[in-house]
């Protein structure tokens, strides 16, 4: 079976270590990097607490066991289902500088004859550390980035062999150029122009249209479009969390989700005032009715754009992470469901109060849930005092 290199995994764990973390600066000597990987992933997990220790940190390992999800589930009482060990999660809050998430897979229908609702109760148990993290990070003393290692389960749910899959890997991450984290600070540059040019628009409301799609959103008051952070690798896209409350009209996903085990297809969502009206699932619709009963789940929390001439992602990938960053001929955007991203907000988001952000329309949730779609759409920017102006279009910023 295909492994990748040890210079690849060597060119991976720097980018990670070196760029992604502390928003494109790398760690710092003496800071504290928590590692969380899947078991299955350990040949990168190497390379990680290599690159971690040259660079002067000290590496926090966890190597997470897989396989057992479905066990849990299926005899977890709701006592255990809840179970949240509070003092020991604010002690690693309080200790790490910075985290590191690898996503590797060993089956992505793990969970599909479980009870959606016993995922869920669980998942809303943890929301305190997710917050913790947040907060921290909102204070400019946390970082943390995701990447992927590719699988057989993975390769086999997107049609291709491992060595194709971990082929989209090396090119949509640069891995396959002598000097990666060159290559990312170009695509960061670019970023940066587009957001400027954004951000100096006076946008009251986007208007996207398609042949499914037709939803008109809200931008609001203090927001700035984000992106470009190392949040993520690889992070092609630029996003913002609008005022949910003004989310009108309906949009259909035309890319797979997979989701708490479970697979969802041809998800589609219909918003009045704000909530989602109806939804709906050629596949999953079961787990996406339970999703989005969880608090403020039925919320736009985030809008997203990839521009395809940035991204060299070109298959899909049955994963979130690099199906939300797909390139080819229209790019992609994606809409997601619940928490908002305080970094959208166009000041200092430590110093926002929860009846502040409720007041700026910046949803609050446990949930945050990613849906795709590459169809061609236009995206249109009704600025204050009517005025329309194209901004992406044919997969690209027009700006």
């Amino acid at each position: 079976m295909y492994q990748p290199s040890k210079i690849i995994l060597t060119r991976y764990a720097d980018v990670l270590v070196n760029f992604a973390l502390n928003s494109g600066k790398g760690v710092k000597r003496g800071e504290v990097v928590q590692c969380i990987v899947p078991d299955v992933a350990k040949p990168l997990l190497a390379s990680l607490h290599e690159a971690i220790l040259r660079a002067g940190a000290h590496p926090l390992v966890r190597l997470m066991p897989t396989g057992l999800d479905k066990t849990f589930y299926s005899l977890a009482s709701d006592n255990q289902l809840t179970f949240f060990p509070k003092s020991y999660h604010r002690a690693r809050v309080d200790l790490i500088d910075h985290s590191i998430g690898i996503i590797a897979e060993h089956d992505l229908h793990e969970l599909e004859k479980i009870n959606p609702a016993k995922i869920i109760k669980s998942q809303e148990a943890r929301k305190p550390l997710r917050e913790w993290l947040n907060q921290k990070e909102y204070k400019g003393k946390f970082t943390w980035t995701l990447a992927l290692y590719g699988t057989p389960a993975m390769a086999k749910e997107a049609n291709l062999t491992v060595e194709e899959y971990w082929q989209q890997i090396i090119s949509g991450c640069f891995l396959d150029e002598k000097e990666p984290i060159r290559e990312w600070k170009k695509v960061f540059a670019e970023q940066e122009r587009v957001k400027k040019r954004l951000n100096t628009l006076p946008i009251e409301r986007l208007h996207i249209k398609g042949k499914k799609t037709d939803l008109s959103i809200l931008l609001g008051k203090k927001r700035q479009w984000a992106g470009g952070s190392g949040r993520n690798i690889p992070s092609f896209e630029l996003f913002v969390s609008p005022d949910w409350r003004g989310t009108e009209g309906f949009i259909e996903f035309n890319q797979p989700l997979y989701r708490y085990g479970n697979l969802l297809q041809n998800v589609r969502l219909e918003f009045r005032g704000g909530v989602v009206v109806r939804a709906t699932a050629a596949k999953g619709e079961k787990l996406l009715r339970e999703m989005i009963k969880r608090p403020n789940a039925d919320k736009v929390g985030e809008y997203s754009l990839t521009d395809a001439r940035l991204s060299r992602i070109s298959k899909f990938m049955a994963n979130t992470l690099f199906d939300e960053n797909i390139g080819g001929r229209f790019g992609n955007t994606h809409l997601a469901l619940g928490m908002s991203y305080k970094d959208t907000y166009d000041g200092d988001p430590s110093q926002v109060t929860k009846k502040q952000w409720a007041r700026l329309g910046f949803n609050d949730s446990g949930e945050h849930c990613d849906i795709i779609s590459t169809e061609d759409r236009t995206v249109t920017a009704v600025l204050q005092g009517g005025q329309k102006k194209v901004i992406y279009a044919n997969g690209k910023f027009t700006i």
